[in-house]
């Protein structure tokens, strides 16, 4: 079995002083696929560049303390690929794909963060763009390999997605918009949203990410955000999917999932 784990840290520094390494030495993931970083190579040297035994594979955005993504493997990869060669969004640390290749098999596992588009109609545009241009080159990717993409997705899906969705369809995260472009990868897009292959109705056990507002997290009032979006030959590997909620690294919760495949 590979167990392949998603967490958006909300800060590397953050999330490890909360006990992210103890419990990534526990579960012993294969890989574990890590957004918002909010760190620069230099605050990873020395410090960061292996979690619990698994080695990272970096791609850091311009800005400090913002975004940046990263996947750390128990595995060496056969090569690293560190962007999309978008010329608006890779300057924002947002791809990394390690490419597992053998003469029988093509396979990447990449972790991918999505723009948020809820602090102001720029970003909202913007995120709107990021769809546009991920879509095809997700399309074309497929064409070449077999994948799964680990992501904080920042859409809520379907209304089981989150907890308030009557009050949320105005917002980003739950637009019409945006609910479409997820619809059209899962259909004729060809990719498998791996947590809803196995749990096709589950609601409130679902969320992944919660508000530092009005007690959320303590009355669940939360979203489903983080996937794993999976070519059809590997997620019809899935197994087993697990959101582990005992312990608060982030405001997001780890979403792992064990495919029945070994690198």
């Amino acid at each position: 079995m590979f167990k392949l784990t998603s967490l958006n840290l909300n800060g590397i520094r953050s999330a490890t002083s909360k006990g992210l390494e103890a419990w990534l030495h526990q579960t012993q993931p294969d890989c574990i696929c890590v957004q918002e970083v909010k760190a620069q190579a230099a605050d990873i040297e020395g410090k960061f560049e292996t979690l619990a035994g698994l080695k990272g594979h970096f791609h850091f955005a311009d800005k400090k303390g913002y975004s940046g993504v990263a996947v750390y493997s128990r595995h060496e990869p056969s090569d690293v690929r560190v962007g999309w060669d978008s010329a608006e969004f890779d300057p924002e640390g947002r791809y990394v794909e390690l490419r597992f290749d053998t003469p029988a098999r093509k396979m990447s596992i990449i972790s991918v963060y999505f723009p948020s588009g809820s602090s102001g109609e720029d970003r909202q545009q913007a995120k709107f763009r990021f769809l546009a241009d991920f879509y095809p080159f997700l399309q074309q990717l497929q064409k070449e390999r077999d994948f799964i993409v680990c992501s904080d997705v920042n859409i809520a899906h379907q209304e089981i997605d989150l907890k308030n969705w009557k009050g949320n369809k105005k917002n980003s995260g739950f637009l019409p918009e945006e609910r479409a472009w997820m619809t059209r990868l899962l259909t004729e897009g060809g990719l498998v949203d791996v947590y809803r292959q196995l749990h096709p109705a589950t609601t409130d056990d679902s969320y992944t990410w919660w508000s530092n507002r009005g007690q959320a997290y303590a009355k669940n009032v939360g979203w489903r955000l983080d996937y794993h979006l999976a070519t059809p030959a590997l997620a019809d590997g899935a197994r087993s999917v697990g959101i582990y909620k005992a312990e608060k690294f982030s405001d997001h919760a780890p979403v792992t999932v064990e495919y029945d495949f070994n690198l």
